[in-house]
């Protein structure tokens, strides 16, 4: 029952704050007023990051004053909810900001909390900081439309607040729900149609601290080191999926990346035809999806992990290409086209990246066919056996693909024809790969006289490791 306390206090507190600080913005002029390169149609009263930084504090300093190892979070994020409250009156450059969230991203290093993604402290010290300025720049961005910043933050904080219960760290559950709760009082005015906005002083903060609350989740405490180096990378995926459209768009276009735009993803689902409200939905429910991939990964062994987190990569990357190529612009506004219109105009480059997708989405599946195979838990022998097939498998579909007339046409204008080739080609390519594959190792024998291809049976007898027919026991293959 008390996070349930924890979540009503402070968002009581952050209803009441956002309420004052709106008020106040508009008596004092201070909002944002409609720009070429802008979403929103009238002035806006700003400043909201306040009631959420004051709301957090609050927070913070009542419910975990004794949680020592978040004061270098702490610090580093009020660093940039200053810097953030004086860009909002006086516009500061942007390298200004950069260089502040590098300091405050080295305050956080220093106080000893850092993402473990290698056995090398400075290589992960130096991913910590690309890490926090990364998240930090990346809800600054995703803050383009009424609701969308404050409301995928709310579901990030939800779904960190659950790995630290399924971890059992109750004392850092509690700064979650304490920005729950900041961020829900908050997006009651912030939710089309929008009466204040947070500004940079908000999406600074929130985007360092939840980047920075996401480096304290017990590792240890996980089954497998995959789901630790990739939850907060699922957790955060909407925010890193809108950067990584808006810069490389923009760099095509010769676009800074710091500057305004109309080309984020929501201002690309609109475009395809949906109204905003919608467009921030359907963020919110991929941002939901992403988060309970992100809780169960912790629980699966790791070859389902692998195989689950990979196959969510490419719906990611399919919608990241799907809303590349959505012109948010006119030509004569931005002349440098779209970003599949970029990499359609290089047509050798173009199919190098069809055929990369390719294999990697045939290796993906042979993995999975053999974790279906042998429910989840691939035995040693057979593991072999799949790393030394894997390049077989590769080729003979990959031919089949292009003997099939699969690469003849252009996968943006795919229709029924085009599918039915490809299930055609994937289907041979399939059987003849797999009678390969049978006849080298069951039908010849195949490498069985190599001593890494063979196993001991119960009686001591040496037989050449090969495709299994019936089930595997306990007591070794049958």
């Amino acid at each position: 029952m008390w996070p349930a306390i924890v979540i009503i206090f402070t968002a009581s507190i952050s209803l009441l704050l956002t309420y004052l600080v709106r008020n106040a913005a508009r008596s004092y002029g201070v909002v944002a007023r409609p720009r070429p390169d802008r979403w929103h149609q009238k002035p806006t009263a700003l400043m909201g990051g306040i009631a959420i930084y004051l709301t957090f504090a609050g927070g913070f300093l009542f419910y975990t004053p004794q949680l020592s190892a978040f004061y270098p979070i702490m610090l580093g994020a009020t660093i940039l909810f200053a810097t953030g409250l004086i860009d909002d009156l006086i516009q500061l450059k942007p390298y200004i900001k950069l260089v502040m969230q590098l300091i405050a991203a080295s305050i956080v290093v220093y106080g000893g909390l850092r993402m473990p993604w290698t056995s090398h402290q400075s290589i992960n010290d130096l991913l910590t900081i690309f890490w926090l300025v990364g998240i930090t720049n990346a809800i600054n961005l995703l803050d383009n439309m009424d609701g969308l910043a404050g409301g995928i933050s709310l579901i990030a904080c939800i779904f960190l607040a659950i790995n630290f219960a399924a971890s059992g760290q109750s004392v850092e559950l509690l700064l979650p729900l304490i920005m729950i709760g900041a961020i829900a009082g908050f997006l009651v005015f912030n939710f089309n149609p929008a009466s204040i906005f947070m500004g940079d002083c908000g999406a600074l903060f929130l985007g360092f601290s939840l980047g920075g609350i996401a480096l304290m989740s017990g590792e240890a405490r996980t089954r497998n080191l995959a789901a630790v180096l990739l939850t907060p990378v699922l957790i955060f995926i909407i925010p890193i999926l809108d950067t990584s459209i808006v810069t490389v768009t923009r760099k095509l276009s010769g676009r800074a990346v710091s500057q305004g735009g109309r080309d984020h993803t929501s201002h690309r689902l609109v475009a395809l035809g949906m109204s905003e409200r919608r467009a921030v939905i359907l963020l919110y429910l991929v941002a939901i999806i992403a988060g309970i991939i992100a809780v169960y990964v912790r629980q699966m062994r790791i070859g389902v992990t692998v195989v689950t987190i990979a196959g969510f990569a490419l719906t990611i990357l399919f919608i990241g290409l799907l809303l590349g190529k959505v012109k948010v612009y006119d030509e004569s506004e931005h002349p440098g086209g779209t970003l599949i219109d970029v990499i359609q105009g290089f047509t050798h480059r173009r199919r190098i990246f069809e055929n990369l997708l390719d294999m990697g989405m045939i290796v993906l599946a042979y993995y999975v066919a053999y974790l279906i195979r042998w429910d989840g838990d691939i035995p040693p022998d057979q593991r072999k056996i799949f790393a030394a097939t894997v390049p077989l498998m590769i080729g003979i579909e990959l031919f089949a693909f292009l003997a099939g007339g699969v690469y003849r046409g252009i996968w943006r204008y795919a229709g029924i024809d085009e599918l039915v080739t490809i299930a055609k080609s994937t289907v041979l390519g399939s059987g003849i790969a797999g009678m390969a594959i049978l006849s080298l190792y069951r039908f010849n024998g195949l490498r069985g006289d190599d001593p890494q291809w063979n196993f001991n049976l119960p009686d001591g007898r040496r037989q050449p490791c090969v495709f299994q027919v019936s089930r595997h026991s306990a007591g070794g293959p049958t």
